[in-house]
């Protein structure tokens, strides 16, 4: 969907001349009639920004930890993946800050925006249900707007990431891409220092909107946990061409269903490393942050027969929402009634992550993300609560089976925002004043044997 740009800079000029006037040309656009405009009796104040910057507490994230990311550049197992993926690498620029904020749902940011016009109800309530009945059909991949970002992430919490760390002695970062009829996604692997032809466990690791492999490897640290932890992780890499912003789709219909879509993707780049590498198949895992951890919940809840758990930061229930509309209402304000879809009866593994100051994506989401993997499969939970030397508390909650075997986990971090907790400022949205979500859930996923 293209926007007229030659309104929204009409739009500009007469906001210039003040909200009197504002008023005054869209009553007259609505009715056909001109409309007086007052004389002004006192100063106009200036105009707020509808993009208020972040209160001090949700802007510090002081960061220290150092990351043990790498990049290499050494040879992949075939020849004809190096090239294709290659010819799929698209160099494009970093988008500008968002012109506007899309927190909450289109009503609420129309009525925001409209009142601090000096609009009226009256024309409110006509301007908004013109906009819902528009935006219905709105094609969130093809949304046009110069500065618009729908990523969401607190950008308060973003840093230029380092240069990345050299490898560990023997260990490899590597480029892959693979290809089926949904399209072709590059990935880079990462081959820890002790692997010598042995099978080891494989994490899937789904980055946030406007991230890449190489920023959300260095932002979580998490091949410094497989080189710990003798693990493969598999970084798939979202296109601009899929998502402007390299959001995965989870609120599309299409991308939440087994076999189409960016699911068949991801589900076949696990493949594809299981059927090149020595992987224990019964140890693969995939988690996510903001629209990776939503897609992450959607790649495990829709293949349990290649997942044997998932992660979850920040992120949102499986089918919370099938378009634009319905996105940005989850994202506010949680996803409201779960879908419980075809699992194994035993309910879903999973460990959820979720800061209680997040903005972007609500923290009942992460409530909701519970809720829909345990499917009514767990005991009585125990609940703890615990800090961080010189940082966040959290309070986490773990379900068990009936026989006492872990099945959840749930950390809610207090005071963290929309951030990977425990994080590393070598990569972007992170926090490293909370517990390290990268650590804990391989723990988690481990106790699951």
């Amino acid at each position: 969907m293209k926007l007229n740009h030659l309104l929204f800079d009409q739009m500009r000029d007469l906001l210039g001349k003040g909200p009197a006037a504002a008023t005054a040309a869209i009553q007259q656009a609505l009715t056909g009639r001109p409309q007086a405009v007052p004389e002004a009796t006192a100063t106009v104040q200036p105009m707020r920004d509808i993009n208020p910057a972040p209160s001090a507490d949700a802007a510090s994230h002081p960061r220290s930890r150092a990351a043990i990311d790498v990049d290499a550049s050494v040879a992949e197992p075939t020849a004809a993946r190096a090239q294709a993926a290659q010819a799929d690498t698209q160099t494009q620029a970093t988008p500008s800050a968002p012109v506007f904020n899309f927190g909450g749902n289109a009503s609420d940011m129309a009525q925001d925006m409209l009142s601090r016009m000096g609009i009226s109800p009256e024309l409110q309530a006509n301007m908004n249900a013109s906009l819902q009945s528009n935006l219905k059909s709105l094609d969130l991949k093809n949304f046009e707007l110069p500065g618009f970002d729908f990523s969401g992430l607190d950008r308060a919490t973003q840093t230029t990431p380092a240069a990345p760390a050299e490898l560990p002695p023997n260990a490899q970062f590597i480029t892959g891409s693979y290809r089926n009829q949904a399209g072709t996604r590059n990935y880079k692997l990462y081959i820890p220092s002790s692997y010598h032809g042995q099978a080891m466990p494989l994490l899937v690791m789904l980055h946030g909107c406007t991230q890449d492999p190489d920023d959300f490897a260095a932002g979580t640290q998490m091949n410094a946990v497989a080189e710990e932890q003798q693990c493969f992780v598999v970084y798939p890499e979202q296109t601009r061409n899929a998502n402007n912003s390299k959001c995965w789709n989870w609120f599309n219909a299409i991308d939440q269903q087994r076999g189409q879509g960016e699911p068949s993707l991801i589900a076949g780049i696990a493949q594809q490393v299981i059927d090149d590498y020595p992987v224990n198949e019964g140890q693969v895992y995939v988690a996510g942050l903001s629209a990776g951890g939503a897609m992450a919940m959607i790649v495990g809840t829709l293949y349990p027969d290649v997942f044997a758990a998932v992660g979850v930061h920040s992120g949102l229930p499986y089918a919370s929402a099938q378009d634009l509309p319905s996105a940005l209402n989850a994202m506010k304000r949680g996803a409201g009634e779960v879908t419980h879809a075809p699992r194994s009866k035993g309910g879903l593994p999973i460990i959820v992550f979720h800061g209680d100051r997040d903005t972007t994506v609500h923290p009942q989401n992460g409530e909701d993300v519970m809720e829909q993997g345990l499917h009514g499969h767990a005991a009585a939970p125990s609940v703890q609560s615990g800090a961080v030397p010189n940082g966040h508390r959290y309070t986490q909650t773990t379900h068990r089976r009936a026989d006492g075997a872990p099945l959840a986990e749930h950390w809610l971090v207090h005071g963290s925002g929309h951030a990977w907790s425990g994080g590393s400022a070598r990569g972007s949205y992170t926090d490293d004043k909370g517990p390290d979500a990268s650590r804990e859930m391989m723990r988690f996923f481990k106790t699951l044997r």
